[in-house]
């Protein structure tokens, strides 16, 4: 049973989205995670650092690797990363030929910050797509109901008449730019080593990490291990969407309440008064922008790393902005859902 309500097996299917749980899962990050120890012993070996025999050994290992679960877990608990039995599994698969090779000059920051861009940039993607598709949506009804009047209101008071296309347009305003925000986050690869200098591959950490990035599909840019101004760029691109998608979610609640302004299909059923069309999605938008809103500046604790490495600070980002990527995601896919259950917007 899940302990959050975007992996309970019910809460789930209310504010969870399965594409963005499923690609930040467990199964998910020791791929990733191999997926660096496979790229960088390759890239080591194309610039002479190790043995191709080993590069190739690693890869075949890593191909069909799977760990001991539990082991991780209790090691986990003793060294407060998982990294070092993680590698210690590895290197006892891959064998004495090769063991030594394996996460040469890296550490275990590397290894889970790479892990983490790996995933994130396919929910990204995602997002964008999702973006898309409810610009769509919004245009679509924009030339089904966008004549038709409102009477705006300001402050939740009749100020003077508008149209749908006006409430429409308020809606679609910001998405444009947040799929440009996201579009525009350069993902980097993480490889500094034990204190960022990348001092055990002397004159070669430079080039091995640009190699590393290419392999893996990401930015070659410094380490970072005490600079999490980009894990706030992307937990503030979670904010913002979920921001604008609560805004559309209360204007369609309270169009709702008004009975007049909005029609939907798909709302959801009270166990007490049967007649009842809860507009459940647009209040969960509402609920989703207020969380993601308040994890924000929890997430902005981690930015404080004493000297070259806080286990304290990059903690808080593992509780945290996994739950904002989720929600985002979460509500993603119910600003689609809800713009797709709306029958007619303006007086009938």
């Amino acid at each position: 049973m899940g302990t959050t309500a975007f992996d309970h097996p019910w809460l789930s299917g209310l504010l969870g989205d399965a594409e963005t749980r499923d690609a930040l899962s467990p199964a998910r990050e020791i791929a990733a995670m191999l997926a660096f120890e496979v790229a960088l012993a390759e890239a080591q070996a194309r610039h002479g650092l190790v043995p191709e025999a080993s590069a190739s050994g690693i890869r075949r290992v890593c191909s069909a690797f799977t760990p001991d679960m539990a082991a991780l877990a209790a090691a986990t608990s003793r060294d407060g990363v998982v990294v070092p039995e993680l590698v210690r599994q590895l290197r006892q698969a891959v064998g004495a030929a090769h063991a030594s090779h394996v996460h040469l000059g890296a550490t275990s920051q590397d290894v889970i910050d790479t892990a983490l861009m790996l995933r994130l940039k396919p929910i990204l993607v995602l997002m964008q797509q999702r973006l898309g598709r409810i610009t769509d949506r919004l245009d679509a009804l924009n030339t089904a109901f966008g004549t038709r009047p409102l009477m705006g209101r300001t402050r939740m008071q009749a100020a003077t008449p508008i149209t749908v296309a006006d409430r429409l347009g308020a809606w679609r305003a910001p998405l444009a730019s947040h799929a440009a925000r996201l579009a525009a986050l350069r993902l980097p690869v993480q490889f500094g080593g034990a204190t960022g200098t990348l001092a055990a591959l002397g004159h070669h950490g430079p080039t091995v990490r640009g190699t590393l990035a290419d392999l893996l599909g990401l930015a070659d840019l410094a380490q970072w291990h005490t600079d999490r101004t980009l894990i706030m760029d992307i937990g503030h691109a979670m904010a913002l969407i979920t921001g604008s998608l609560g805004k559309l979610g209360q204007d369609v609640a309270l169009m709702a309440q008004m009975g007049e302004e909005i029609a939907l299909s798909g709302g959801g059923g009270s166990s007490a008064m049967p007649h009842k069309q809860n507009p459940v999605a647009a209040e969960m938008l509402v609920a989703l922008a207020r969380f993601t809103a308040g994890a924000t500046g929890t997430l902005q604790q981690a930015m404080v790393h004493e000297q070259e490495r806080s286990g304290a600070a990059w903690t808080v980002e593992w509780l945290v902005l996994p739950q904002m990527v989720l929600a985002c995601g979460g509500a993603l896919r119910l600003a689609e859902e809800l713009l797709g259950n709306i029958r007619r917007l303006g007086p009938a």
